[in-house]
């Protein structure tokens, strides 16, 4: 599995672009291409799931980019680390095992700056729970595609964003609970790039059991699995 660092801590990537080259880059794994890692910071944008109502959309006049991952709506900006895993998932292929495995790459992160991330049942994503009846609060969203065996769309990890993006919508359609960032919860000023350092290993060993080619180094192979086709946000 190659690794994209997209002008990480040099540029924001328009959501759109990016958008495009993971279709490209799906197009290339199911032709049996290297499955690839893309780590990306995004401009300003929200984003639809399949699953988003009108009430959890901002009001008139603000773009929204609908796509085909699964979940709700979302927003993606600076100081947020988005990743892009595009890869083939080995049979029977198990979507769900595959948002856990990207949800526990995020708890083992945050472990290393000191902050503990927890799952909350029916809800995905990663969370810090609230105390003496505080809000949970999500640090990173989890929305992702399985097409034809191959991963599309991922996860988002609250690096150093400017948190008031989030009030103009329904985040992920939960209304009973906060956003948070890794800088918020640690008090120190981290950025995207160094994260983005932190976070990969973790990520690749914990996809790397569920791939079809599991030394995610380069390919081993290019064994096709069946047509399969469903958007997820478990």
């Amino acid at each position: 599995m190659r690794t994209y660092r997209w002008d990480l801590g040099a540029r924001l990537i328009p959501y759109r672009e990016a958008w495009q080259y993971q279709r490209d880059v799906h197009a290339s794994v199911v032709a049996g291409g290297e499955d690839e890692l893309i780590l990306v910071e995004h401009e300003p944008v929200y984003t639809a799931g399949r699953r988003t109502a009108s009430w959890d959309r901002p009001g008139p006049g603000v773009d929204v980019v609908d796509v085909d991952r699964g979940g709700r709506i979302t927003w993606h900006g600076p100081g947020q680390l988005v990743v892009y895993p595009i890869a083939r998932l080995a049979a029977p292929i198990d979507v769900v095992a595959y948002v856990r495995a990207l949800e526990q790459a995020v708890i083992d992160a945050l472990l290393q700056w000191g902050v503990h991330g927890d799952r909350v049942e029916g809800r995905s994503g990663v969370w810090v729970l609230g105390d003496d009846g505080e809000q949970d609060r999500k640090v990173a969203a989890i929305g992702v595609r399985v097409a034809r065996g191959v991963t599309m769309h991922g996860l988002a990890l609250n690096v150093c964003p400017d948190l008031s993006a989030f009030g103009s919508i329904v985040p992920c359609g939960i209304n009973d609970a906060g956003v948070t960032s890794v800088t918020e919860l640690t008090g120190s000023p981290l950025r995207v790039a160094a994260c983005a350092g932190v976070l990969e290993p973790h990520l690749r060993r914990r996809l790397a059991p569920l791939l079809d080619r599991p030394s995610v180094g380069p390919g081993e192979g290019d064994r096709h699995e069946p047509d399969r086709s469903e958007p997820v946000h478990a």
